[in-house]
């Protein structure tokens, strides 16, 4: 039964991001999480705060703003005390220069009580840097930008 909830939980998120609302995944962050994103481009990096999660959330929107997320398989595994998550989602969306954006990552998630404290994303990175090139070549140079990490967030505050 806890599975389940969970799984809910997780294809409840996807929709939130899909209408909009990333915030609602930002929220169930516990305290001390990990973010990675593995590869070198503008979307990798690693973070442990909100503030950069937040940026980049914001930036994913920016270079694809009609982005959308389909989880296909949600994999689950132990209790509440300590949830490991493994989950297969496609992602697509138009790009500017007509074509379309789609992919597939996989996210590896571990949850305490609820609140979700690392996930480790990856998708095709070949994939990912051709729709980043093609975003930079319709002008938008965020698509080619520095990863957001939490040094990342500090500098942005600090103006």
């Amino acid at each position: 039964m806890y599975h389940r909830i969970v799984a809910a939980k997780l294809r409840g998120a996807f929709a939130d991001i899909n209408a909009g609302n990333w915030q609602s995944m930002v929220d169930t962050l516990a305290p001390d999480f990990t973010y990675v994103f593995y590869g070198e481009h503008a979307l990798s990096g690693e973070r442990h705060t909100v503030e950069a999660m937040s940026l980049w959330w914001q930036r994913v929107f920016r270079l694809i703003p009609d982005a959308g997320f389909e989880p296909l398989e949600i994999i689950i595994s132990g209790g509440p005390w300590k949830t490991k998550v493994a989950t297969r989602v496609r992602i697509g969306g138009p790009l500017p220069d007509g074509t379309r954006y789609d992919n597939v990552m996989t996210q590896f998630m571990y949850l305490k009580w609820g609140r979700i404290t690392e996930i480790h994303t990856l998708e095709d990175t070949v994939v990912l840097q051709r729709a980043l090139d093609s975003i930079a070549a319709s002008g938008n140079a965020e698509a080619h930008a520095e990863p957001i990490t939490d040094a990342y967030a500090r500098s942005v505050r600090q103006g």
